[in-house]
């Protein structure tokens, strides 16, 4: 039951992905255009993203062991600190999806819509997995 559930919710963040334009990377290459053809119209699903898990994860950050519907243990972060790693980090994606116009979740949309140069992005995207799995094993 939980697999079809997951299987049910996936494509409905696929749908929706698709619908609001999310897996367009022209159209998300138009929001990031601040100076020329803006459209904000991705604000609005961002904002729509912000409203539905606001409530879910308020309810989780404030539990001591917070747990799914199935009573799974839910994994939340426990580095509150802002540093250097988590920086660089999202001035690399930043730049990633600045670039191709495309993260990862609408990246696999892509290919389900035979966008094959998608792969382009997720092999990229494994290789950095990779990478940063290298650097921090070798500091840990």
């Amino acid at each position: 039951m939980k697999n079809l559930l997951a299987f049910i919710f996936g494509g409905i963040f696929s749908l929706g992905l698709m619908i609001s334009g999310m897996a367009n990377p022209q159209k998300v290459l138009d929001f990031l255009d601040l100076f020329g053809q803006w459209d904000a119209s991705l604000a609005f699903v961002m904002m729509g993203a912000i409203y539905v898990a606001f409530i879910p994860f308020q309810k989780a950050i404030k539990q001591n062991s917070p747990k799914t519907v199935f009573k799974e243990a839910i994994q939340l972060p426990q580095n509150t600190q802002i540093d250097r790693s988590l920086i660089l980090g999202s001035i690399i994606f930043g730049i990633g999806w600045g670039v191709a116009g495309i993260c990862p979740a609408p990246s696999l949309t892509l290919i389900g819509l035979g966008h094959y140069e998608g792969l382009y992005f997720i092999i990229s995207m494994i290789l950095g997995f990779y990478i940063h799995k290298l650097i921090f094993q070798k500091n840990s």
